[in-house]
């Protein structure tokens, strides 16, 4: 059975297992290893990682744990959609345990006690993020694609996103929430959804540094040392450009409606080349995602800022339920991910038909306090 058992030297087995395990100078490496499906993460992977992530807890063998994917094309591209959607559609609810063991795994990382570290090179998007934020040094690339792309599917970013994107400015919060834009490694490192932003061919050799790190300091340093290259020339931040005109569009005291009527505007003012290509890409973006979850996605983000990451969870699980069971989800992955006709079907149709109450209710807990899935989390930090 057990997940610690993939560190065994055979590696024929390891090949065929979506995930991998061994231990290089007391540091735990767990690789996601489905490279063919951008090592999306699957509830079998979701448990098995979970057992992994104990087991490293409480071995004191093991003082730190670095999280990789397999192959150069992503860390994580995210959850198993498809297989939610399906079960969704058939009305089995297991996809609900799904998310709970997903939320309760994600808040595992961020509360270890020891080092995390989380190479996010290549696609990192959704349940990618939520492994890869909870890191205590995430290092990404000039391959690195970083996104919560959720809108676009008729769901909110979640998996911990409303707590770990605060740590942007809050008009840069909602641009990167509401429209699900892709951030370049050097963007991540700006707005501090990363530590470190490294060649990607430095990282192809991390192992024979690691087997090299002295024990006998600073181990947050040693790590450092291990993945930062002595002259590392950090990539432009191509978003750093447009700060001005996110803040501006996307104002914390704005409506999603305004934020569309000011991009139209300045659309139509026939704008420098550049800032137009911008504004048409997030205009499209927002006039084509679900106008509910647009809503709802924004007042989460924004009372997320004032909640404990645990609080954080409750809340989106609570709108994940309500979403999946009664809302956008399961059209808007027919028309991304399985027709791919990229013709939604939204209901309601347009921003000015979402209703406040409508909005509220996404945002009110499905369960009493006591009755929560999540109701224990954070509980063992007091």
């Amino acid at each position: 059975m057990s997940a610690v058992q993939s560190a065994a030297p055979d590696t024929t087995v390891e090949t065929e297992r979506d995930i991998l395990f061994r231990v290089v100078n007391r540091v735990a490496i767990i690789t996601l290893n489905r490279p063919a499906a951008l090592n999306a993460l699957s509830h079998a992977m979701v448990r098995e990682l979970a057992v992994l992530v104990e087991h490293c807890r409480t071995d004191s063998g093991i003082v730190a744990l670095v999280l990789k994917g397999a192959g150069a094309k992503g860390f994580c591209a995210g959850g198993d959609v498809r297989e939610v959607h399906r079960l969704a559609k058939s009305g089995d609810h297991r996809w609900l345990a799904f998310f709970v063991d997903e939320y309760r795994l994600d808040y595992a990382l961020h509360t270890f006690p020891k080092p995390v570290v989380a190479l996010l090179d290549g696609i990192t998007m959704g349940g990618g993020m939520g492994l890869g934020q909870a890191a205590r040094l995430r290092i990404v690339t000039e391959r690195s694609r970083i996104a919560m792309p959720e809108t676009r599917i008729g769901f909110l970013p979640d998996v911990g996103a409303t707590r770990f994107l605060s740590v942007m400015q809050a008009e840069v919060e909602l641009y990167v929430g509401l429209t699900g834009a892709t951030l370049s490694g050097a963007d991540a490192l700006r707005l501090q959804l990363a530590d470190l932003c490294v060649p990607a061919e430095w990282l192809a050799s991390f192992e024979t540094r690691l087997q090299r790190m002295p024990h006998d300091g600073d181990l947050m340093a040693a790590l450092r040392a291990v993945f930062e290259p002595p002259c590392n020339i950090i990539p432009h931040a191509a978003l750093g450009s447009l700060t001005q005109s996110i803040v501006r569009h996307f104002d914390r005291r704005s409506s999603v409606e305004r934020i569309v009527a000011t991009l139209r505007h300045e659309l139509e003012r026939e704008p420098p080349r550049e800032v137009k290509q911008w504004l048409q890409a997030t205009y499209d973006a927002m006039v084509s995602h679900s106008p509910t979850m647009l809503y709802v996605t924004r007042e989460a983000l924004l009372r997320g800022r004032q909640m404990t990451l645990a609080e954080c969870f409750r809340m989106e699980l609570g709108i994940v339920k309500r979403v999946i069971e009664e809302g956008d989800f399961c059209e808007g992955v027919r028309a991304q991910l399985i027709d791919k006709d990229r013709r939604s079907r939204w209901a309601p149709a347009t921003l000015a038909q979402v209703r406040p109450e409508r909005v509220r209710y996404f945002l009110t807990s499905p369960w009493k306090s006591e009755a929560h899935p999540l109701a224990g989390l954070g509980a063992e930090q007091g």
